[in-house]
């Protein structure tokens, strides 16, 4: 008998010293429970983060389309040719400037092109080309002129509103034409038609005359400067 309570008498003992273990046991497990199911709440915020970057990584990515069609646009646009290194970067005579007046107005602002300017003066058509909505012009520089029959040339002078009209006339064509559309047969204002040969930035005028300075846009046409009258034919 004495042996079987000394045997509960133990038994009892054990449990009551385990059940301190058990106790730390469990509070332990909570507290680590407490502390891993807290982490991902404590590290939202940083997983924010890279969300509240992103407005400013697209910010280059929409710039890019606006940079690429300014430079498509500036190209379309740019007068081409050898004659055009001449053409002074400042003041009424730049491109800039010729674009700012009607044709005959922005000539007059050239001096590669005073003997033209003279011609229209003389035959009157300052105003008329002036006044035009939309033209192409065809206007042979001062070495286009000295190289032309001068004979031809000062019958020519002599006959404003004749002979003088017609061959200016011949250097015109109704629209703007772009270098793109300007391979081709065009009617003139005389009446007559130019063909123009080439492609890209190399033209010809009726197999002769050199576009040295093309896509010049004044307020009302789009001028071809070129090394040689046009004279049409009888």
């Amino acid at each position: 008998m004495m042996q079987r309570k000394l045997r509960v008498s133990l038994a009892t003992m054990a449990l009551l010293a385990a059940a301190p273990l058990a106790m730390a046991a469990c509070s332990n497990g909570a507290a680590g429970g407490q502390a891993s199911g807290g982490a991902p709440a404590s590290s939202a915020p940083a997983s924010s983060a890279p969300a509240s970057s992103a407005p400013a990584s697209s910010a280059p990515a929409s710039s890019a389309p606006a940079s690429s069609a300014s430079a498509s646009t500036g190209s379309a646009s740019a007068p081409f040719g050898p004659g055009c290194a001449a053409v002074p970067a400042t003041g009424k005579g730049s491109f800039d400037g010729m674009s700012q007046g009607p044709v005959a107005t922005a000539a007059s602002n050239n001096k590669d092109l005073s003997t033209l300017v003279t011609a229209v003066t003389a035959a009157k058509l300052g105003d008329t080309l002036n006044s035009q909505k939309a033209i192409t012009v065809f206007a042979p520089d001062n070495e286009a002129f000295k190289a032309m029959d001068q004979p031809t040339l000062k019958k020519a002078l002599a006959d404003p509103t004749g002979l003088l009209t017609k061959v200016l006339t011949y250097h015109v064509i109704a629209g703007r034409i772009s270098p793109d559309k300007l391979a081709g047969d065009h009617k003139t204002l005389n009446g007559a038609t130019v063909t123009v040969a080439g492609s890209d930035k190399n033209f010809t005028v009726n197999g002769k005359a050199k576009v040295v300075c093309g896509n010049v846009q004044t307020a009302n046409a789009t001028v071809y400067v070129i090394s040689g009258v046009l004279l049409p034919k009888s």
